[in-house]
């Protein structure tokens, strides 16, 4: 199997790499695709050096699956030109969510969705993705009604400059500014772009690609806040459900998902956090306690790795399914 990695040199990109090098997938030849500026640098992958080439230079080469995490603009431009060529596309941009013809995936939800056919293959939001792998499986026994969820989002969601400005704010250095404000010492309740409803794009992801996943009567809000830490996104998720239900019960569902861990031990102090969770492939859930204040509602806390399980992982997830499906024979 020939596989180009598109964005090779960006967070996501590179743990794309550290996950496929650890991984049992049998690769024929990997590509490391980047911008103009990285054309002709390594990377090493299986003890060897991997020369970075540009996009146009590896559509020379037979790919069977091409793994996008280079930003919307490009993956509608060359995700089809892919595909002409040939190849799966996998792609962690917002380019092709919301599109009618393409399906969402998380593997563990609705990975038997997926089909021969579906030659662009979009990648969840890393919020939406630990939402979901939280609470699908509540929904199939009880149906959810509503969902209200605030996110607690580490910088590491916009790139390797809002790291730098963290870094730099924190020693009293100088940087690029890439978000509005301060983010050291502060919270600043803007993720992404404002619409014209009022929401940013990131709380409208939150909104359209949850139904599209789980259930679209199901009616939804969000604020999306940036927090100044370098990994793991957290959520307060307070759902309402159209039945009655038993709290240990919701507790066991969560246990019994597969790449769920429930950690729920508040008055030992044990309960999910962003620092437990980076480099780990899990979602994990705590805090899970009934909401007094409205019927049949509860209130849970999820925390996940947002590069790896939010995008990287969940990337692998798909690629293996081509694979176990017999698509790429």
């Amino acid at each position: 199997m020939d596989v180009a990695i598109v964005g090779a040199t960006g967070l996501v990109g590179q743990i794309i790499f550290e996950i496929l090098d650890k991984s049992k997938i049998k690769l024929n030849n990997i590509y490391a695709v980047a911008s103009d500026r990285s054309v002709g640098q390594f990377i090493k992958f299986k003890g060897i050096d991997i020369k970075i080439t540009s996009i146009e230079n590896v559509l020379e080469n037979k790919i069977d699956i091409a793994i996008f995490s280079a930003g919307k603009e490009l993956s509608l431009k060359w995700a089809p030109i892919f595909v002409e060529k040939g190849a799966y596309v996998i792609d962690n941009s917002s380019a092709w969510r919301m599109d009618e013809t393409k399906k969402l995936i998380v593997p563990e939800i609705n990975g038997h969705i997926l089909d021969k056919k579906d030659k662009i293959i979009p990648n969840p939001n890393c919020s939406t993705i630990q939402m979901v792998m939280a609470i699908h499986n509540i929904h199939r026994k009880y149906n959810i009604l509503r969902i209200i969820i605030s996110t607690y989002q580490s910088i590491s969601g916009t790139g390797r400059k809002a790291i730098a400005q963290l870094h730099a704010e924190r020693n009293s250095n100088k940087s690029e500014k890439v978000y509005p404000h301060q983010i050291y010492n502060n919270a600043i309740p803007h993720c992404d772009e404002f619409e014209e409803n009022g929401y940013t794009k990131e709380e409208m992801k939150l909104v359209n690609e949850t139904n599209k996943i789980l259930d679209s009567n199901i009616s939804i809000t969000a604020t999306a806040v940036r927090l100044p830490i370098s990994g793991g996104h957290s959520e307060s998720i307070n759902i309402t459900l159209e039945n009655s239900f038993d709290i240990e019960d919701i507790k066991n569902i969560i246990q019994n998902s597969e790449g769920v861990i429930l950690e729920d031990k508040p008055f030992k102090n044990h309960y999910p956090m962003p620092v437990n969770s980076q480099g780990k492939d899990s979602v994990y859930v705590g805090r899970v306690r009934r909401d007094n204040s409205c019927e049949n509602s509860l209130n849970m806390w999820v925390v996940c790795d947002n590069l790896r399980k939010g995008a990287a992982t969940n990337t692998i997830q798909i690629m293996q399914l081509l694979i176990d499906k017999g698509f790429l024979n």
